[in-house]
């Protein structure tokens, strides 16, 4: 595929359908919050990683579980904690006495799905342990370089609550996330579904995971991204996405603005949210749905408004009311 005018329409119906269907098998499990789910998806049709954020108890390992679990890929999970070592995360080299040759243990990050379980509770030197990985895709262990079977995806949790004892994470590093997800409470009818569906002829606090059905394979998957990737933007919404970003470095109350890695990652998430909404093109309303998830981590707020309470949030839907939005 070199243009997306040469994509059957056809394509794009099926991997929309596909996508949805991927959306319904994740509410088995994790249920209510759509638009949590479909920020996710975004970040997961788009090839990205998620930094997803949320006091205890409202899903975040379970969003992960049931994303894995629909995709059928290998699954992987990592309990930060501040005596975590990078070769913990990567893997490390052994000694064989046996044989007299050393052999290469792989750390949990050879996955298609890595839960990187609250990562700011790690120190600065295990999270960087992470870049490479997010990055390039690739682990290097003992001077050889080692490439991931794709699909990957990093799905990072923090508290945004308990500050004792966490490592906040380096601004490479945020950078590294294609969007950062906030979980909040559910409402009272989602919260009550989720109280009868978890104690429901359930003794224990497991998980519930079984009624998720696995909807595609890894490869598959890595199809579905490239489609994703075809998806048309007019040049009125690509000026559309610029304008934005360039606008958080000089608007009043943000310190510091979001880089191009910001417009790159708004513009691949708008894509995605259109291909989840049954499109092959990109409206200006697909960008501005993607802002906040893909800029609130980007964004540095002045020290005056966060002693106000504004947060980066507000400072972002404040910026959308004031950015003039083409008209297609």
């Amino acid at each position: 595929m070199t243009e997306a005018s040469a994509v059957p329409a056809e394509s794009f119906t099926r991997a929309s359908e596909l996508a949805q269907r991927l959306k319904q098998a994740i509410g088995e499990a994790f249920i209510g919050q759509l638009a949590v789910v479909d920020e996710v998806l975004a970040a997961l049709l788009a090839g990205g990683h998620v930094l997803i954020e949320g006091v205890p108890g409202l899903g975040k390992t379970l969003l992960a579980q049931a994303l894995a679990r629909a995709v059928g890929g290998v699954y992987s999970r990592i309990q930060f904690t501040p005596d975590l070592m990078p070769a913990d995360v990567t893997g490390h080299t052994v000694y064989d006495m046996s044989s007299g040759q050393f052999t290469t243990r792989r750390g949990p990050v050879f996955a298609n799905f890595l839960l990187a379980d609250e990562i700011n509770r790690a120190p600065a030197k295990t999270q960087a342990a992470l870049l490479e990985v997010m990055q390039e895709g690739q682990v290097t262990l003992d001077g050889q370089s080692q490439r991931l079977e794709p699909p990957f995806m990093v799905l990072a949790t923090q508290n945004p609550i308990e500050q004792e004892g966490t490592y906040a994470l380096p601004e490479a590093q945020l950078d590294r996330f294609l969007s950062k997800v906030v979980i909040d409470y559910p409402n009272e009818a989602e919260e009550l579904s989720i109280l009868r569906f978890a104690t429901d002829r359930r003794s224990a606090e497991r998980l519930p995971l079984e009624r998720v059905t696995s909807i595609l394979r890894p490869d598959h998957l890595v199809k579905l991204q490239m489609l994703t990737a075809m998806v048309r933007v007019d040049p009125q919404v690509e000026a559309y996405v610029l304008r934005i970003v360039r606008a958080t470095r000089k608007f009043p109350g943000i310190g510091t603005g979001a880089s191009t890695r910001g417009a790159i990652a708004l513009l691949r998430t708008a894509r995605a949210i259109a291909l989840l909404n049954g499109r092959d093109f990109v409206l200006p309303d697909d960008v501005k749905r993607m802002a906040v998830s893909v800029l609130r981590h980007r964004l540095t707020p002045v020290a005056d408004l966060i002693i106000e309470g504004r947060n980066a949030d507000l400072l972002i839907r404040d910026l959308l009311d004031k950015t003039e939005a083409p008209r297609l």
